[in-house]
């Protein structure tokens, strides 16, 4: 998140995405926006990183999409979440937990050696 960049930390995407889906079906840039949006425009997602991982959620069975029209119009895919997305979701909910946990850990005790 250096120079005012705010890409997503690696690893982060599928867990943020299917939170995101947890609300119910959205196409790419809705999740895109809703992302933005709830990080209090913190965090940024780029169409170069999201489809991708879109793709490869969908061959892994985490998420459906079906064709639909978006508020403007236009032909879009809605993803939603499946049950082994659900699944997959708590489970990269846990893991971020124990991950924030122990850097939380090394943070406050190397900042205790200082």
């Amino acid at each position: 998140m250096g120079k005012g960049k705010s890409d997503i930390l690696q690893g982060t995407l599928a867990l943020l995405v299917l939170k995101t889906l947890q609300q119910g079906p959205m196409h790419g840039w809705g999740i895109t926006l809703r992302i933005h949006e709830i990080s209090n425009e913190v965090l940024r997602v780029e169409e170069g990183s999201l489809y991708p991982a879109l793709h490869r959620m969908e061959q892994d069975g985490w998420i459906a999409a079906e064709w639909g029209v978006s508020e403007n119009n236009r032909r879009a895919r809605y993803y939603r979440l499946t049950p082994a997305g659900r699944k997959q979701l708590a489970k990269e909910e846990a893991n971020w937990h124990r991950l924030t946990h122990a850097v939380g850990l090394v943070l406050s005790v190397a900042g205790n050696q200082s």
